[in-house]
């Protein structure tokens, strides 16, 4: 069945709602997802808490389509939080919300029946949220680890049962998925009920391949442009159309996955005449792994961004599982991390410790600068009026031939998930025979901007790698950074961090067999 609301022959929002055709036209581009569900759809399941991104009640999970290895169309399915999407980004793409799990004969999804059978839910407000996280788990992963259930719920809230029963729930919703497919009606339903295959292979489900046919069919060959007396939404579809697009509108807000504009639109209550969407440039999505590095694309997803670097960079994996929650990260891109350039982004100390850099667009021009030239002090940047991020560029990880090449990135919060930093520190050094020959070392938290740590690095380098060459280091990083107090830390705080930060990389990496991490 297809519903099908405020038709127009001319360009107008198409996506699909738990399997049902929306088309909208006159939509305000600063509408959020989650506003139209329960304002316009009354889809009531999705829940408001922070209107932030923080809590997870209003997550959905999003499908789009995707080529597997054999060329075949997939959907790929990602949780994401719908208070902070931006409604006309669904274009093209199908939406699922916890009302759209259950059969039609009123069967519960597996993960819904688990919920209820392990007591994960009490008062109900966060269930719908986790609900959906699991949701997402259970078609994109197959047999996950305890450790991977905690993290796809990682962005949800819940102080009513604990997290206990949730995460049995994770299990069991596996067990309960044969029985549950079995009962189900139509193709596609056996398909939402499902788990997700071993690894990912074989020939796709006839209800995930109607389902891909129908976004096929969704799919337009021309730039998405709404216009209401909200503002403009342009979506243009190539890398010229985008440059152009932000040269005729040199005050618009360039939107990527929106975890920070949708802030500014739901906190800040800001608004802007025109938003120019990155996320329809299949070429901004690109990941390319080669011999001479990574190349990332600006509009990348975070998850996916920080797939590929771990492939390079292993020892960084465990800090980014601290970015945000697996909603952001599906969002979020990042290339609009870069841009943003909050001084506690975390994703740019690290990269300038790995000796990234940016390549920088207008209109027809590029021009690529090392990633700290771009920031130059609180929200000022080296960038030109019309210039945009294209992508960041990560240089291959040494030989070893030329040294012994110690990477380690450390994140420091109030509480491990979900947090923002209060300082974030990362380093990669070279030693060779005993003696540091090149250092690279990032902060956030600790200046207007996030900074390379000069003084620390001339302080290591062509000295022995020992404590006392990093005691005295830790001393010359007073002439690096001078911290701010604020509620998440103080000054000096801070600055104490910082030091022990780089003697704990120290220790870690001259004497791996003693365990320094808690978490």
């Amino acid at each position: 069945m297809h519903c099908v609301f405020m038709a127009s022959s001319g360009n107008y929002l198409r996506f699909l709602l738990n399997g049902s055709l929306v088309e909208l036209t006159g939509v305000d581009p600063h509408r959020t997802l989650l506003d139209w569900l329960r304002e316009d759809m009354h889809r009531t399941g999705t829940k408001e808490g922070c209107a932030e991104g923080d809590c997870g009640a209003c997550t959905v999970v999003v499908g789009e389509l995707a080529k597997d290895a054999a060329g075949r169309d997939r959907v790929q399915l990602a949780p994401i939080n719908a208070c902070i999407r931006l409604l006309p980004t669904l274009d093209g793409k199908a939406v699922f919300t916890v009302e759209g799990l259950k059969a039609a004969s009123g069967a519960l999804h597996p993960v819904q029946q688990a919920m209820v059978d392990c007591h994960g839910s009490q008062c109900g407000f966060c269930t719908p949220g986790f609900v959906m996280s699991l949701f997402a788990l259970f078609k994109t992963e197959a047999a996950p680890t305890r450790a991977a259930v905690c993290e796809a719920i990682s962005g949800n809230l819940c102080r009513c049962t604990g997290y206990r029963p949730i995460l049995d729930a994770a299990q069991v919703m596996y067990q309960q998925a044969e029985l549950a497919t079995q009962s189900a009606g139509s193709e596609t339903e056996r398909w939402r009920f499902a788990p997700a295959t071993p690894a990912g292979g074989g020939e796709p489900m006839p209800g995930e391949a109607e389902l891909a046919a129908r976004l096929v069919a969704l799919q337009r060959s021309e730039a998405l442009a709404l216009a209401s007396s909200g503002g403009r939404f342009l979506a243009p579809r190539s890398v010229p159309e985008l440059a152009e697009a932000v040269l005729a509108n040199p005050d618009a807000w360039l939107l990527g996955g929106g975890t920070d504009i949708g802030l500014w639109i739901t906190k800040a209550l800001q608004t802007s005449a025109t938003i120019i969407y990155t996320g329809e440039v299949a070429a901004l999505k690109v990941i390319d792994e080669t011999a001479d590095g990574l190349r990332i694309c600006a509009a990348a997803p975070l998850e996916a961004a920080f797939r590929a670097m771990n492939r390079v960079y292993p020892e960084l994996a465990q800090v980014w599982t601290r970015f945000a929650s697996r909603p952001i990260r599906s969002s979020g891109t990042l290339g609009g991390n870069v841009a943003n350039g909050s001084p506690i982004g975390d994703s740019m100390p690290a990269l300038m410790a790995l000796g990234a850099r940016v390549v920088l667009r207008r209109g027809e021009e590029t021009r690529t600068i090392a990633l700290e030239d771009l920031y130059v002090d609180y929200k000022k940047q080296s960038r030109r009026p019309g210039e945009w991020i294209e992508a960041i560029l990560l240089p291959p990880r040494p030989s070893p031939a030329t040294g012994e090449f110690v990477v380690a990135a450390y994140k420091n919060s109030k509480r491990n998930e979900q947090d923002i930093s209060a300082v974030f520190a990362a380093y990669a050094i070279m030693i060779d025979g005993g003696v540091v020959t090149s250092a690279r070392i990032g902060y956030g938290g600790v200046a207007g901007i996030p900074k390379r740590a000069a003084a620390t690095e001339r302080a290591l380098i062509d000295q022995p790698w020992n404590e006392a060459t990093v005691r005295a280091a830790m001393q010359a990083m007073t002439y690096d950074f001078t911290p701010m107090s604020d509620m998440r830390a103080t000054a000096g705080y801070r600055m104490q961090i910082a030091q022990n930060l780089l003697l704990r990389f120290w220790f870690e990496a001259s004497d791996k067999s003693t365990e320094v991490r808690v978490c």
